[in-house]
């Protein structure tokens, strides 16, 4: 079968069969966690994603695959869900973007539009690490740039793809050596095949697809459950050069503009003041993040284009954003705005309730059990009502999706980035209502370096991490995000790991108890912690976070 058009009809069967691949297999990509812990959803997230594009694309009645697309990027970006999903999103944003003012795709089309992706992707990404979804993603798009040069049939130029994507896939161990060490191939570039499998399906007619959209229930069910847990990020978002995170919006030809706009000229100049660059920009508006020394000169150099929208400094790594002229959307009669809101991340009531007594306005669940999206967390700042908003995320695999949801919002937001639970408890040990939300979000980063957070849970495979030998069934204990500890006794493997904890400041260690413990065990591991400790003084708190029997801090 020959494709020499892709109209709207073979489009959304694209989209159809790409969705239904990834769910299909959204339990194979969860297995592929590096972590032999029960925490593996890049295959929930990633899927979670792109239903929510492919409804909105899948329910559209549009003939013109440029607007179609516009759907599926807008819908992909609403619906991202942890780092994967992100990625995904800013990969068909770029494809949507370089297609939409056409009613249908020729193979160079296609081709073209994948490579457009590919720059959007690596662009949005702070510090890109090569062996993940996004090698996967530039690959399979080289593959099919290359065969559009020889070919004027999609399918010809899709299967070129595919098989240069797997081939990424397969060698994403040899450039990540933590892949290497477990021995499994990058759950998100593998999540990216399968889509990128389901759209040749669609396009070759090997396979005949059954009708599938995603409903409200499917993503609801998928929401509830209890086993899908955080993918622990690989891409180290905090390692930056330049000082001040720097973000502007600029509305070509407004205010006082003074110099016509040359994407690549402005880019250009950009380029030479910071680092992390991203410019995304249409007939209209540029958007520009930076890393810099100088935000002055990127406000003053964006100004000559237009006026200037929704500024935004990060100092110390924080999310600070200031919208300029922004108005809440949040319709709540006779109660006018507050001046603070405080929204947490994190799974079980019990948690909740300790963020809600330490001044937490909203409590989003997610976290642990579920990575929310982008439009949770929007909803979740909208549901603050307030003029000033911070987030804390919890979790580093929420980082980009809190990050997309500020830059949606109508209120001036800062993101906290709080990597666990007991960081962003003790963040709020810092917060004041009367500072300013620049002061509060400086303190409260400021904080979570004075905190140490442990976890424990159990091992579901065999495996060897950092030389530990790790066998399926035993307790393990994470420090900081790492495996330090593994013991087929828990109560051990939980002191071990607080003795690894320790340092000759500490002073206070809390033990959060999930629902896969009791009161009764929390005070036998605080009574053994102090007997070993005597300095140390234990408090235990009820937190019903599932897979987690124990969250400890140490301060």
């Amino acid at each position: 079968m020959k494709v020499t058009e892709i109209t709207a009809t073979e489009f959304q069967s694209m989209i159809r069969m790409g969705a239904r691949r990834l769910s299909k297999n959204a339990e194979f990509v969860n297995s592929l966690n590096v972590f032999p812990v029960p925490d593996g959803d890049t295959g929930t997230n990633m899927n979670l994603t792109f239903q929510s594009g492919a409804k909105a694309v899948l329910e559209s009645d549009s003939d013109h695959v440029g607007e179609l697309a516009q759907k599926l990027g807008k819908g992909l970006l609403m619906g991202a869900r942890g780092n994967s999903g992100v990625i995904s999103s800013q990969l068909f944003r770029g494809f949507a973007k370089n297609v939409e003012k056409k009613a249908s795709l020729s193979a160079q089309d296609l081709a073209d539009a994948f490579a457009a992706g590919v720059q959007t992707a690596y662009s949005a990404v702070m510090k890109p690490v090569e062996g993940t979804i996004l090698t996967v993603a530039h690959e399979g798009a080289k593959a099919a740039l290359k065969a559009a040069k020889s070919s004027d049939d999609a399918v010809v130029v899709m299967d070129a793809m595919v098989k240069e994507a797997r081939k990424a896939l397969a060698n994403t161990p040899n450039l990540l050596p933590v892949l290497k060490e477990v021995g499994v191939v990058d759950s998100g570039g593998q999540g990216l095949t399968f889509i990128y499998e389901g759209f040749y399906e669609a396009l070759s007619g090997e396979t005949t697809a059954e009708e599938y959209v995603p409903s409200e229930g499917e993503m609801n069910e998928m929401v509830s459950a209890t086993h899908h847990q955080v993918a622990q990020t690989k891409l180290n978002v905090d390692d930056i050069k330049y000082g001040y995170c720097t973000e502007m919006m600029v509305g070509l030809g407004k205010g006082n503009a003074t110099e016509p706009f040359n994407y690549d000229t402005f880019r250009e100049h950009l380029s030479h003041i910071g680092d992390s660059l991203l410019v995304i920009a249409d007939d209209e508006v540029v958007k520009v993040h930076v890393h810099t020394e100088h935000p002055g000169q990127v406000y003053r150099y964006g100004q000559q284009f237009g006026s200037l929208d929704k500024i935004k400094i990060d100092n110390m790594r924080l999310q600070q954003e200031s919208i300029i002229d922004g108005a809440s959307e949040i319709v709540q009669e006779a109660k006018p705005l507050a001046d603070f809101g405080v929204v947490a991340i994190c799974s079980g009531e019990g948690l909740a309730d300790l963020f809600k007594s330490m001044g937490v306005t909203y409590v989003l669940s997610g976290g642990q059990t579920m990575n929310p999206s982008t439009n949770d967390i929007l909803d979740a700042i909208k549901a603050a009502h307030a003029k000033s908003v911070i987030v804390l995320p919890n979790n580093s695999n929420i980082f980009m999706a809190a990050d997309e949801a500020a830059k949606e919002a109508n209120v001036d937001v800062a993101i906290v980035k709080s990597k666990t639970v007991n960081q962003g408890l003790t963040s709020m040990l810092s917060y004041n209502p009367e500072r300013s939300l620049a002061e509060n979000a400086a303190e409260m980063t400021e904080s979570l370096a004075d905190v140490v957070s442990g976890q424990i849970t159990q091992s579901i495979r065999n495996s060897k991490i950092g030389g530990l030998e790790i066998h399926d069934g035993d307790w393990i204990g994470l420090i900081n995000g790492d495996i330090k500890i593994a013991n087929k006794d828990q109560l051990q493997c939980t002191i071990d790991m607080v003795g690894a904890m320790l340092d000759e400041d500490s002073e206070i260690v809390t033990l959060i108890y999930g629902s896969e413990a009791s009161e009764s065990e929390a005070e036998e591991v605080a009574g053994a912690i102090e007997d070993k400790f005597p300095d140390i003084e234990v408090e235990i708190h009820e937190g019903d976070q599932p897979l987690y029997p124990f969250l400890v801090s140490v301060e």
